[in-house]
């Protein structure tokens, strides 16, 4: 009669080690139901869960494999398992999975269990946990940092908002993010990302720096402030914004385009993706005079945004065509998932005020980025701690993959 023996093995790492017990077992015609391995700071944590053909020969494989482990400095503990146990873990195979995603400058004891008391509050359990980011300086400055654990847990979840709620909660007490995602074929699957771009995939708002160049700054960042909050129609704000501008002369127009400041991590990021056969596409409130500007120095594919109307070298005030309002971007990205022949699941958006929050809803993956308390709040995913190349881990990407 076959036996099940949970061997858990310990100890400094080192090549071979693996190669060494695995070699040992095969002599006994063993089959392997299981395995796990990490590694932290050398040390080694390695299980295997094993269908030993014969009681006669899981006695003779314990104790050869006790003294090869004595040999090689490491510690093993052998534990049996019953069938029934085992049939419960193999049915467990079909519970719910998702992905719980900590990141921010710096990760600690107390962010970790806040993390891991709401998973078990919901009745989730910790399947693997695993560091994204790179190896940290201890010498490094704090606002050079970056740190993410991702957590997967399975089973059943029962309160969706509330645990979002309760995750929202740590945020707001402590200077990190954390994402929340079932994990599903999509999310290692992901085609298109969408930026907004005006103080997402760049620092400012052009509208607002427009307005400065020309002398009416002060009532045009009132209204972009509110619009933004969503206080006020975007396409209405929009016009009155922009009538405003009515006499700028392009020279200056093209003096903030060629300034225009990238967020944080913008570079790492659309470079990465692009490795990656990812397509990206600006879909702005802004204006396409700037969205060209960054598909030339991003490599961007698409760019769809507000096109500023100049005539005889001057603005007039005045956009042609269709406003993109909010309603506008969920359209434009539902016409660029039937050109790439992909599904929505497939889409990441990222944004930052109240007119992005169609497109973020609608994307397999919406991240409100830096964004307004109204827009974070609502968004599946926020991120505000790091750069924009924080995104890449929420799409599995570690540090060592790139760097």
């Amino acid at each position: 009669m076959n036996e099940l023996i949970l061997a858990s093995i310990s100890g400094i790492d080192k090549p071979g080690l693996t190669s060494k017990i695995t070699n040992l077992l095969s002599r006994y015609d063993i089959r392997i139901l299981d395995i796990g391995q990490a590694v932290i700071h050398n040390q080694l944590s390695l299980g295997l869960l094993l269908d030993v053909p014969s009681k006669s020969a899981s006695y003779e494989m314990i104790k050869e494999v006790f003294l090869k482990a004595q040999h090689l400095g490491l510690t093993i503990r052998f534990t049996p398992i019953t069938e029934e146990e085992y049939g419960t873990w193999v049915n467990e195979q079909a519970k719910s999975r998702y992905i719980v995603t900590l990141l921010g400058r710096t990760i600690t004891a107390q962010h970790i269990a806040k993390v891991s008391g709401v998973i078990e509050h919901h009745r989730l359990n910790i399947d693997i946990i695993e560091r994204l980011s790179g190896r940290a300086s201890l010498n490094q400055k704090s606002e050079e940092q970056r740190a993410c654990v991702e957590f997967l847990v399975s089973g059943e979840l029962e309160d969706s908002l509330g645990l979002r709620a309760a995750f929202m909660n740590i945020t707001h007490e402590f200077d990190i993010d954390i994402a929340f995602q079932a994990d599903s074929m999509y999310r290692r699957n992901r085609r298109l990302v969408v930026f907004d771009m005006d103080s997402t995939l760049i620092q400012i708002e052009v509208i607002d720096e427009l307005a400065k160049a020309h002398g009416v700054g002060e009532a045009v960042v009132n209204i972009t402030e509110s619009a933004m909050r969503g206080e006020l129609d975007f396409t209405q704000s929009f016009t009155k914004r922009l009538s405003l501008l009515q006499g700028l002369t392009e020279a200056k127009v093209k003096t903030i385009g060629d300034a225009l400041p990238l967020t944080d991590g913008a570079e790492r990021l659309i470079s990465t993706l692009k490795k990656l056969g990812y397509k990206t596409a600006i879909v702005s409130g802004g204006f396409t005079y700037f969205g060209n500007i960054l598909k030339q120095q991003l490599g961007i594919d698409y760019v769809f945004a507000n096109e500023l109307e100049m005539i005889n070298g001057s603005v007039t005030g005045n956009v042609k065509g269709t406003i993109v309002d909010g309603k506008r971007k969920a359209e434009i990205i539902k016409e660029i998932t039937v050109k790439e022949q992909i599904s929505l699941e497939q889409v990441i958006a990222v944004g930052d005020g109240a007119n992005d929050l169609p497109m973020l809803n609608l994307a397999g993956l919406g991240i409100a980025f830096n964004a307004k308390p109204i827009v974070r709040q609502t968004a599946k995913q926020a991120i505000s701690t790091l750069g924009l190349d924080g995104i890449l881990y929420l799409i599995g990407v570690r540090d060592r993959d790139i760097d």
